[in-house]
């Protein structure tokens, strides 16, 4: 498989990955969407649009913090790098070209809520990624302070949830500090700005990689798929928040009679339809621009 005549190096769950030159790939981002480690047969209109511009967004706001590893979506740009590109219109809007990185082998999450798996760890022991925890902390509870929880990068299965030791065992005290301080302050500045369109970033994740020796934001930043995004107006704690993100999705699929395992349940029209507008209100709260504006739509 090939774009262009430029590789196949990487096809995810979403993304795949195509090799551009010495230091640069091509990220596009499908309207696949899976949950439960299971591809969905149905797609989402717009899903892979949606994923690219808001980490394209969330790379220019929080580039003070950390530099990232995307290079442009602007298709006349890839044209540049990629003769032919202009006339790939189907790629247009989902499409990034970006540096390539020597990755972080961790996923940096923040949690600033207790919800999903913390949560139940929390309600099965009392620790969030075993470690200590306030007491009485109902779901959706705001934390004394935003955590970073890394868990493991697996190339099959599922990701782990480990501690901050067993994350220093896995890529040392120093990076895993690095690591730390740069997530949380991701995290902080992000959620300045999801308060700010009435939304709480609950929590998110974020992967980083090596460019030139220095730690760079990598893949999709604080997108529905990444991130829990709650409307802020209706959180109600001991009970799931109102959200612009898959955990809709994810919860529609467990009310169902299906193991979580492939093959995968029918999704019916109305169940896409419906997550392909809480993508696209996730993008336009938080950015406060149209989709439609976005490269690739139709006007």
């Amino acid at each position: 498989m090939s774009v262009l005549g430029r590789p196949l190096v990487h096809r995810g769950k979403v993304r795949e990955l195509y090799d551009l030159d010495d230091e640069h790939l091509l990220m596009v981002a499908s309207d696949r969407i899976s949950a439960f480690d299971v591809v969905m047969d149905e797609l989402i209109p717009n899903k892979g649009s949606v994923l690219t511009a808001m980490t394209a967004f969330w790379c220019a706001y929080l580039g003070d913090v950390a530099p990232g590893s995307l290079v442009s979506c602007d298709p006349e740009v890839i044209e540049l790098m990629m003769p032919g590109f202009r006339e790939e219109t189907q790629l247009h809007g989902r499409s990034m070209v970006v540096r390539k990185a020597d990755m972080l082998p961790l996923e940096c999450i923040v949690r600033g809520y207790l919800a999903g798996q913390a949560f139940e760890e929390y309600q099965a022991r009392g620790t969030i990624h075993s470690m200590v925890a306030p007491k009485g902390l109902r779901l959706a509870d705001r934390l004394p302070e935003a955590m970073f929880t890394p868990s493991t990068k697996a190339d099959e299965g599922h990701d782990l949830n480990i501690s901050l030791s067993q994350a220093a065992d896995i890529v040392g005290s120093e990076q895993l500090e690095a690591a730390q301080a740069i997530c949380l302050t991701l995290f902080s500045e992000a959620s300045k700005r999801a308060e700010a369109a009435g939304l709480i970033l609950a929590d998110t994740k974020f992967e980083l990689g090596f460019v030139d020796g220095h730690l760079v934001l990598c893949d999709e930043v604080i997108t529905p798929d990444s991130s829990r995004i709650w409307l802020a107006s209706e959180v109600e704690p001991g009970s799931v928040p109102p959200a612009f993100d898959k955990q809709p999705f994810r919860d529609w699929l467990s009310g169902l009679d299906w193991d979580k395992q492939a093959p995968p349940p029918r999704v019916p029209a109305d169940v896409v339809a419906t997550t392909a507008a809480r993508y696209r209100e996730a993008y336009e709260r938080v950015t406060g621009e149209s989709l439609n504006d976005w490269y690739g739509q139709e006007s």
